[in-house]
């Protein structure tokens, strides 16, 4: 009695093995399957992003922008590199004071140009910050025919 209990639970744990094996490798098929599917839509998605120009939604910009290149070459104005020198001009003007062309005083901390857009050949936008208020100026800048840069703040919000 004893001896074929032992044998009907062996037989019982052997069919359980062999239930829990194939439930598994099936489950792991269709676990592959949705992998596979997964990747290649993926791959897809990349695909369709990698042709989208990011800059062909921005239509205010210097770059391309024959008419302000127009502009500088009649006041004989070097455009390669402009708005990198723009943009280095703004965040020069960075002092542990603040920025002169900020027109808010902030009792807590400085408010200093973080983010600069060059939009055509006379308009700048600029994000500004504390770090814990910020806001945004639309500056006017002038190139020199030596080079050096100018700038008047136009407009500014500064948001509560």
């Amino acid at each position: 009695m004893r001896r074929s209990i032992f044998m009907y639970l062996f037989l019982f744990a052997a069919l359980w093995i062999v239930f829990q094996y194939v439930n598994a490798s099936k489950s792991f098929d269709r676990q592959q399957d949705k992998i596979e599917r997964l990747e290649v839509e993926l791959a897809e998605v990349n695909d369709s992003l990698a042709s989208i120009d990011l800059n062909a939604g921005r239509y205010f910009k210097l770059t391309g922008n024959e008419n302000a290149y127009d502009y500088f070459e009649r006041f004989g104005v070097e455009v390669g590199g402009l708005e990198s020198r723009i943009e280095t001009a703004l965040v020069s003007k960075n002092s542990t004071s603040g920025n002169p062309l900020i027109p808010y005083e902030n009792a807590t901390g400085v408010f200093q140009i973080n983010k600069v857009e060059v939009l055509n050949h006379k308009w700048v936008i600029a994000d500004f910050s504390d770090g814990k208020r910020w806001g945004e100026l639309i500056l006017l800048y002038d190139v020199d025919k030596d080079g050096s840069i100018s700038f008047e703040t136009l407009q500014s919000v500064i948001y509560p």
